[in-house]
């Protein structure tokens, strides 16, 4: 292997062995010759699984020192293999090298952040409660409290981020850090940056001596292999991000088990932005472009894309289309993840160019694999009256939808359903607005932005990435931040347990 030239093997990792199958399967590279992949089997499922049930023992039980010291050998090894991450993380999907290396920092940043957070312990939320022997009428036994990883987890590469959201990204960062064993699906329009980086993972377990069976990856695959990853006995919880209906119908088959499980899915969401009069009177032709901005960042692939604005129309309105209008217009063609995310999002696009009382701001003509800015118009009763409207479109689209006054936005924010983010674009005038409009958005979405804008996930304690159906499945979650390391852990009661016996970190 060059410097900077990775040429993958098309095998899966399982249990510290690379697996090749007879069947092949082609990535799609937007330049450069098409590689070839194994195609995953159930029979690899079933051998991940068991392997990493044989792991979890001794690796729950290993101390937090000695995991987080694993999660920073995994970054470094990472970081060594950087430049072949970025020629075939770029070639794959088609994002640029300055893309692929910001997400590269965060995902290595992601997992020292783990490091720190389990050498620091907050997160096991230890509770005491004395013995009270003496206590009438009845006497009270010591009890001890703690966080305890659950089992293997299932995570599922993310097509929009190949490093951040797949083989080493949050769900498996927070799972390892958890103590619990990761078996990654990995998603089939980026199996070779998948295979690096199990390359990074598989040299950072031979270093740290690790049992193997605490990561395997399996590539490629039909439904068959992602159906029997969810309801195998040994997973006992799900990592996804991904499209709605594919997360809905996994997360229908994880509580559909004998023992069901917990799915972890974040579907998809298309984060409102409100301009409030106060705001959009002062810095309309700012935040128009900004918006647009924001709106086609990385060809509109972020989960956090702000695809629709809510305005009072009037002339600041007609002021904050005309400025979005033109910096879209002036947007250059990208390419898109695969070839079949962009026809669906031409398909999405022609079926909001068709809905009734929608106006066409910007209308452009998608090519293959690359996509071009869409930007349209509507008032609040036609946007009210059609729900198909408030369904994300995954690219470079947006929507303005213009309401006569206060009581018309808020109707449309009650209209809603779970959101990522919601975002108040606001002056201190519009303070009575925002705090109706507050109460609303708690409820809708996980995170709430003022005169901002939601492309951007800050990786920290704070962050919520998650929200109420159909953003994720779990509104009590969040998949960015330290807080999602709880997703994989349950709490435990040690009763009279005596000081030889119980776990260390119980004190």
């Amino acid at each position: 292997m060059s410097e900077t030239t990775f040429s993958p093997h098309g095998a899966h990792l399982v249990a510290g062995d690379w697996v090749q199958t007879k069947a092949r399967f082609a990535n799609e590279p937007v330049n450069g010759p098409a590689q070839h992949f194994s195609v995953g089997t159930v029979d690899l499922v079933d051998r991940a699984c068991e392997a990493a049930e044989e792991a979890f023992a001794e690796y729950a039980a290993s101390d937090r020192e000695t995991r987080a010291v694993f999660l920073e050998t995994i970054a470094s090894e990472i970081e060594a293999r950087g430049a072949q991450v970025t020629q075939i993380g770029t070639a794959e999907t088609g994002l640029p090298a300055a893309r692929l290396e910001g997400e590269r920092g965060r995902t290595t940043g992601q997992l020292r952040l783990f490091a720190s957070h389990i050498r620091a312990g907050a997160y096991l939320d230890l509770r005491h409660d004395d013995a009270q022997p003496g206590r009438a009428p009845a006497p009270r036994p010591d009890l001890r409290m703690m966080q305890r990883p659950i089992g293997p987890v299932a995570v599922f590469g993310a097509s929009n981020f190949p490093l951040a959201f797949s083989t080493a990204g949050g769900d498996t960062a927070a799972a390892l850090a958890a103590g619990c064993p990761v078996v990654v699906k990995g998603h089939s329009a980026h199996p070779g940056t998948g295979e690096i980086v199990a390359e990074a993972i598989h040299a950072a377990i031979a270093r740290t001596g690790f049992h193997p069976g605490v990561f395997s990856l399996i590539q490629g695959g039909k439904r068959d292999v992602g159906t029997a990853l969810v309801q195998h006995p040994r997973i006992k919880a799900v990592g996804f991000t991904g499209s709605l209906g594919g997360g809905r119908a996994l997360f229908d088959l994880c509580a559909a088990r004998p023992e069901p499980i917990p799915f972890f899915g974040e579907l998809g969401s298309v984060n409102p932005m409100f301009v409030l009069p106060g705001a959009a009177a002062a810095r309309s032709g700012d935040l128009g472009k900004g918006w647009a901005g924001s709106l086609s960042m990385g060809a509109g692939q972020f989960c956090t894309n702000p695809g629709i604005a809510v305005v009072e129309a009037g002339e600041a309105a007609e002021a904050f289309a005309r400025t979005a209008a033109e910096a879209l217009s002036a947007t250059g063609a990208q390419p898109m993840l695969t070839a079949g995310i962009a026809r669906a999002y031409a398909e999405g696009a022609a079926h909001v160019a068709q809905a009734s009382g929608v106006e066409a701001l910007v209308s452009t003509r998608p090519e293959g694999r690359e996509a071009r800015p869409f930007l349209f118009r509507v008032a609040a009763a036609d946007w009210l009256a059609n729900q198909t409207l408030r369904e994300e479109v995954f690219g470079p689209l947006g929507v303005i939808v213009t309401v006569r006054d206060a009581e018309e936005m808020l109707a449309v924010a009650r209209a809603f359903p779970g959101q990522l983010t919601a975002t108040l674009q606001m002056e201190d005038s519009d303070a009575p607005l925002a705090r109706r409009l507050l109460p609303v958005l708690e409820r809708m979405a996980g995170r709430i932005l003022a005169n901002g804008f939601p492309t951007g996930v800050e990786v920290c304690d704070s962050m919520v990435h998650g929200g109420p159906y159909p953003a994720s499945t779990n509104f009590g979650a969040t998949s960015v931040g330290t807080l999602s390391i709880r997703r994989f852990l349950r709490p435990v009661c040690y009763q009279d347990l005596p000081a030889l016996v119980r776990p260390d970190d119980l004190g």
